[in-house]
């Protein structure tokens, strides 16, 4: 069996310690793969249980630093391991944010879609749930933020996306 410069037998995959396959190819600031040894960025755990502010705080870092994607991972824990009746909005909150990732990677199409998506289901939440601003998060300009920067890169007006010049802010406006 043949090995890439990094030592990898070529056709192996990548295991966690619990032999699931997980990519341990290092990424970019939008969740690109890179080459392996590449220096990339750290990436994000996964399966991190937060407090719900925790959650909120370390997306806006990520978001702030341009890293859509792996506010998308911090996001997608809250879905996956808080109350079932918050779900909705952490699942919403992680599609905007791999809406933004696609738009900047330069997915038009993608992009707009999941934005779309993710400011639906945020909607649909806080109608349900009545809550309008859970846990600081102001819910009407997160969805307006995604309709608005969907509308923008599908009429090509956004120009190149910056992730960190186009994330929202999660708390006190979009």
């Amino acid at each position: 069996m043949s090995s890439t410069p990094s030592g990898r037998a070529v056709g192996a995959r990548d295991r966690d310690s619990e032999g699931r396959a997980r990519n341990a190819r290092p990424r970019d600031g939008l969740g690109r793969p890179l080459p392996y040894g590449a220096d990339g960025v750290p990436r994000q755990p996964e399966g991190v249980v937060r407090t719900p502010e925790e959650t909120v705080t370390e997306a806006q870092g990520l978001l702030d630093a341009g890293r859509p994607f792996h506010a998308h991972e911090v996001f997608e824990d809250a879905w996956k391991s808080g109350p079932e009746e918050e779900r909705g909005l952490w699942r919403g909150l992680a599609q905007q944010a791999v809406g933004l990732t696609h738009a900047a990677r330069g997915n038009v199409t993608g992009g707009a879609r999941l934005l779309r998506r993710g400011a639906g289901a945020v909607r649909e939440w806080a109608a349900d749930s009545g809550v309008r601003e859970p846990y600081g998060m102001d819910v009407a300009g997160l969805v307006a933020w995604a309709e608005e920067l969907a509308d923008a890169v599908e009429r090509g007006s956004a120009g190149d996306v910056d992730a960190a010049e186009r994330a929202p802010r999660l708390r006190g406006g979009a």
